[in-house]
């Protein structure tokens, strides 16, 4: 049985059998919450025949069980989640940190996380680092969203790492020992694997990612093809940039400064970026986006330079969020598992949650990438709308 919604009684009332005030009164005239005594009074039993019902904890009668759910439904009690937790020692609240809650990546993993926590009735607490484009700003908005997770008690941490790599170890190592100061949180990394750290990971390997991107790019043809990139510190950016190098070199083309864009997965560093590549590269004939939010902008620029896509330029993004496909251009893409990685991250943190206090190794799940063609590269591909995400 679900107990739903926040009761009020007046301040001194008494109530008569099967009286429901009303939400209004309670409101106007000052409150008390109501309380689990107020509960077996009303069903005219013992508080712990209550709290067995509510829990169901021991074995109560039908006749007792429906008398106090009746009293329930009739007071709208709520049982009270901070005394519950601290009975329990568990809020079955969860952190999730993402480094932009806007962009059009980390709602589909958010909805995967929330699909199988709502379904096992734990709540999210969702902190938006915003660090995409601020480097410093970021790591510090992170630390301090860690800290306020822990402190509130949360029972596990989902969380997306800004950290260049060059400071990881550190970091992690700040991680590891705030959440172990007071109890033992659960934490899953997504999009990096941080098991090494002995901490559970949900990631792509963004380097084959690239690397199939540039490949694709090479096969339909192109020769001068230039990288428009993520947020240069990431460790994710990165490796895209490594995959896009591996691909040109193992063509036997030279990648220079020229041939590199930095980007901060918006459109509109997308439309930059694309700018200053179409004026250090007058002859280029492809770019591998590192997202497909930054394509958006490249074509806008692309456009503007009196440039077809894909006759003049080949595109290929990265991610296959639903605006690639529907694009007036549709953007060939690397598909990337995003809902699939909410659902997975937040499987691993439930079983780190229940098995508390058990040895267990850290454990790395890596989702396979996969290359969509679509007009950008390929003026015959088929049409195939992305509805279901919309």
């Amino acid at each position: 049985m679900s107990f739903q919604g926040v009761s009020y009684l007046d301040k001194g009332a008494k109530i008569a059998d099967n009286q429901v005030y009303p939400e209004k009164r309670f409101m106007r005239e000052g409150c008390a919450i109501v309380s689990i005594k107020d509960v077996a009074k009303r069903a005219g039993v013992s508080i712990s025949t209550v709290s067995n019902v509510i829990n169901q904890s021991k074995f109560v009668s039908e006749e007792l069980t429906k008398r106090v759910r009746i009293a329930v439904q009739e007071l709208n009690y709520r049982p009270d989640p901070v005394a519950k937790s601290m009975k329990s020692r568990h809020s079955r609240n969860i952190g999730v940190i993402a480094t932009d809650i806007c962009g059009l990546f980390y709602p589909y993993v958010i909805k995967g996380l929330f699909e199988v926590f709502n379904k096992n009735g734990y709540n999210m607490i969702i902190i938006d680092s915003n660090g995409l484009n601020d480097q410093f700003g970021s790591i510090e908005r992170v630390m301090e969203g860690l800290a306020h997770l822990v402190h509130s008690r949360v029972d596990g941490i989902v969380f997306s790492s800004i950290f260049p790599e060059s400071i990881e170890p550190l970091q992690m190592k700040k991680i590891l020992r705030m959440t172990d100061d007071q109890k033992k949180v659960a934490l899953v990394s997504i999009e990096t694997d941080f098991s090494k750290y002995g901490v559970d990971s949900v990631f792509t390997n963004s380097i084959k990612g690239a690397e199939k991107a540039t490949r694709h790019l090479l096969d339909v043809g192109c020769r001068r093809i230039g990288h428009i990139t993520g947020p240069i510190f990431t460790r994710v950016a990165q490796d895209r940039i490594t995959g896009f190098k591996n691909e040109m070199e193992a063509a036997g083309l030279a990648v220079d400064e020229r041939m590199i864009a930095n980007g901060d997965y918006t459109h509109r560093s997308g439309y930059a970026a694309m700018r200053e590549l179409l004026s250090q590269m007058p002859d280029i004939d492809g770019v591998f986006i590192a997202n497909d939010q930054m394509s958006v902008g490249a074509l806008r620029a692309i456009s503007e330079a009196g440039r077809s896509v894909p006759g003049d330029i080949k595109v290929i993004g990265y991610d296959d969020v639903f605006i690639a496909s529907v694009m007036e251009t549709p953007m060939s893409t690397i598909h990337i598992r995003k809902r699939h990685m909410g659902i997975e991250a937040a499987r691993l943190l439930l079983t780190r949650i229940q098995r508390q206090g058990e040895p267990m190794p850290p454990r790395r799940v890596e989702l396979e990438s996969r290359l969509v063609v679509r007009k950008s590269t390929s003026a015959n591909a088929p049409e195939d709308w992305i509805m279901v995400d919309w």
